[in-house]
């Protein structure tokens, strides 16, 4: 399911969504958060993980989610120059997705599929303007 697709429903039908993916106390969180719960246990259903960072954009061109902050660390997520430039990202969007385990001789985990920037449908930011 897209992010759009669940934006646009009611919170009764996303709690009804919620439901059958088993997630606890939903009706205390804001809608935002709720969909966030969705796509999580949507992606992790299909046996990836969902992740969300801070984007810092290195000189090489490739970039990493900062998971825990704005400074390196562990849990940090690749992401390839390919999908910054494809939705043309910029440092300090807030990039979430799904996220595969490091294959072998990899140091950090990829974004496999972008889901939301900044909290919105990804092809979004492809029209936005750089200032």
């Amino acid at each position: 399911m897209l992010l759009t697709e669940l934006k646009e429903k009611k919170i009764n039908d996303l709690c009804k969504i919620a439901k059958e993916y088993s997630i606890n106390n939903f009706s205390r969180i804001k809608k935002m958060d709720l969909i966030f719960k969705i796509l999580q246990a949507e992606t992790e259903k299909k046996g990836y993980m969902f992740s969300e960072g801070i984007l810092e954009i290195m000189a090489e061109g490739f970039g990493f989610l900062r998971t825990g902050g704005y400074l390196p660390g562990e849990n940090d997520i690749y992401i390839s120059p390919s999908q910054i430039r494809r939705f043309n990202l910029s440092i300090g969007d807030l990039v979430s997705g799904q996220v595969r385990p490091p294959k072998e001789g990899e140091r950090y985990y990829a974004l496999l599929k972008i889901e939301a920037v900044n909290h919105e449908d990804p092809e979004l930011s492809k029209e936005r303007l750089d200032f």
